[in-house]
């Protein structure tokens, strides 16, 4: 069984740093305390690292292509999920909150 290539793991574990250390997309996130309310619901965690994974896009060298997109999609999320007047633009597709 082969395992994700080292740039996939480094943007999950990046990613996953962010999300807990609050510092995920400051810029969209800044006024939001987003920790408490994902961590009182694992379904919540699990659609922002369904969003992340579902939008990470990787060449054929295994190396990540657009982490910051992927991190900017999930982080969208956060932010509807948190504030219910945000609108995301552009609206998530299906394939991007697809749970597998």
């Amino acid at each position: 069984m082969n395992h994700l290539p080292t740039d996939v793991r480094a943007a999950i574990r990046l990613f996953a740093f962010y999300v807990a250390n609050g510092t995920l997309e400051f810029d969209l996130l800044e006024d939001i305390d987003y920790k408490p309310r994902l961590m009182t619901s694992g379904s919540a965690l699990e659609m922002v690292f369904a969003i992340f994974t579902n939008v990470l896009q990787v060449d054929e060298n295994g190396e990540v292509t657009n982490a910051g997109d992927a991190e900017y999609r999930a982080a969208q999320w956060i932010r509807r999920y948190c504030d219910p007047a945000y609108r995301v633009d552009p609206p998530f597709a299906a394939w991007e909150t697809e749970l597998h």
